[in-house]
């Protein structure tokens, strides 16, 4: 019985003391990881010659920053879309409507659209000139890929807008 006993608590310290040493073990792989990575974000930041365009984010990721004072876009493609308006209400959207299907609070220049991917950004010139739309929503299935839905901060204003038929500039990204 006591033997029993005894060979319980050498088995529970060994197991301690084995996951210690795979760990103690991991430790340098774990820094020259971390070391690698902030070397890559140096060199990545001198082969550029523009230290401005990345920024650190939590200090584990980069993030490109976009330059707005840069070129204008080209335009990659024209697309003839019917476009309509929404708002934040319940009806018009799902659970939540202050989030868009991108994960995105809804702010103006905020459209949704099935055909383009998230962060895919137009132009719709007939109605709004230069002004430059996100595309960060969907819309219900069976409204397609050639709707364009633009979003309004109130009811009144999507209401009002109707429905127009138009063609859109995808920018290139």
């Amino acid at each position: 019985m006591c033997f029993g006993f005894k060979m319980r608590i050498n088995l529970k310290i060994l197991i301690i003391l084995g996951t210690a040493g795979i760990l103690i073990g991991l430790l340098p792989i774990l820094e020259t990881k971390s070391q690698e990575t902030e070397n890559w974000a140096e060199v990545l930041v001198v082969e550029k010659r523009q230290p401005a365009r990345l920024a650190m984010v939590e200090e584990n990721s980069l993030l490109a920053i976009s330059n707005p004072s840069g070129p204008e876009s080209q335009v990659t493609r024209k697309i003839r879309v019917v476009v309509t308006a929404y708002s934040s209400t319940p009806a018009q959207t799902d659970d939540n409507p202050y989030i868009t299907a991108a994960g995105t609070w809804v702010k103006e220049g905020i459209i949704a659209n099935n055909l383009l991917p998230f962060g895919t950004k137009i132009r719709i010139p007939e109605l709004y000139g230069d002004k430059v739309f996100v595309v960060e929503d969907r819309m219900h299935w069976r409204k397609g890929y050639y709707h364009v839905d633009i979003w309004f901060a109130s009811y009144g204003e999507a209401k009002n807008f109707g429905a127009k038929r138009t063609y859109i500039e995808v920018l290139e990204s």
